[in-house]
C-alpha cells in the first residue's frame, strides 16, 4: 500500500530509492543540485552502467558540480521547460513529493510525499512510470558542460553557453564508431550505445571508423583517445573550445 511521508521520511526514502536501483533510475525535479551523498550514489550506479535519466527545468549547479556531472558519461539529462512535478523512481519503487532534488536533507523545510512500490501497488506504479516516460519523451536531451561564457573564437565570434548547458543541436560532432551526429566533445566522441559497447573493454586506442570533427570515414586512424583526424585537428581547435 502507498505510504504518506513527512520531510524526514521523504529524505530517507529518496536516498534509499537511488541507492537501491537495480537497472533504471529516473529523477524528475525542476531544480537540479546534488547533495554529496546523492553524488556518491550516482557515481556508484554510473560505474555499474545503470540507466540513469534526469529531467529538470533549471540548472542550479555550481561550475565544479557541472564538471562532476559532465564526467558521469552514462547519466543522461533532459530539460522540460514547464516542469513543476517532483517524482523519483527506480525499477521497484516510486516517490511523488513536494521536495525538489536540491532540497534533499534540508530538514528546515516542510515537505510531503507518497511512497509506493511496484509489488504492492502495481497499477499505481505503472501509471507513475508511464507519466515519467512521457516527460522523458517531450523533454530535450542536453549535455551538461562547463565552459567559459562568450569565449572568443579565432574569427572574433563567441560561443553562447547558458547555465553551463549546451543543447544537443549545438556544436555538432560525429560518433567515431557509427558516424551519427552527436554533440562535439573530444572527451566523449561516441553516441551512448556505442560508448556502452566500447566501455566493456575500454581500449582507448582501438581503431574506429569515423572522424569526430568531420564525420568522414577514418579507416581506423581515429580512436577514443584520438577522435579527430590529424588533418582536421587544427581547424577543430579553431572552431571549438577544448
Amino acid at each position: 500500500m502507498a505510504k504518506f511521508l513527512n520531510t524526514s521520511g521523504v529524505s530517507y526514502h529518496l536516498e534509499e530509492l537511488i541507492k537501491n536501483t537495480l537497472e533504471k533510475l529516473i529523477l524528475i525535479s525542476p531544480y537540479l543540485q546534488f547533495n554529496d551523498r546523492i553524488k556518491e550514489h550516482l557515481v556508484n550506479l554510473n560505474s555499474q552502467k545503470k540507466d540513469i535519466r534526469i529531467v529538470y527545468r533549471e540548472n542550479k549547479l555550481h561550475p565544479d558540480e557541472n564538471n562532476w556531472l559532465a564526467q558521469q558519461i552514462g547519466v543522461r539529462t533532459s530539460i522540460c521547460k514547464n516542469l513543476h512535478a517532483k517524482c523519483y523512481l527506480n525499477d521497484r519503487e516510486a516517490l511523488i513529493t513536494s521536495m525538489n532534488l536540491y532540497e534533499f536533507s534540508q530538514v528546515n523545510n516542510n515537505e510531503m510525499g507518497i511512497y509506493l512500490t511496484k509489488d504492492q501497488d502495481p497499477e499505481l506504479y505503472h501509471s507513475v512510470l508511464m507519466e515519467a516516460q512521457r516527460l522523458l519523451t517531450i523533454s530535450e536531451e542536453i549535455r551538461v558542460t562547463v565552459q567559459r561564457v562568450d569565449t572568443p573564437y579565432m574569427d572574433g565570434s563567441s560561443k553562447k553557453v547558458v547555465n553551463g548547458v549546451q543543447a544537443m543541436n549545438d556544436q555538432r560532432g560525429f560518433c567515431i564508431r557509427t558516424g551519427v551526429k552527436i554533440p562535439f566533445d573530444v572527451k566523449k566522441p561516441m553516441a551512448m550505445e556505442a560508448w556502452r559497447k566500447w566501455s566493456e573493454y575500454g581500449d582507448a586506442n582501438y581503431p574506429e571508423k569515423y572522424c569526430h570533427f568531420s564525420g568522414e570515414k577514418s579507416n581506423g586512424e581515429t580512436s577514443f583517445s584520438k577522435p579527430i583526424l590529424k588533418k582536421h585537428w587544427q581547424k577543430a581547435k579553431e572552431m571549438h573550445v577544448f
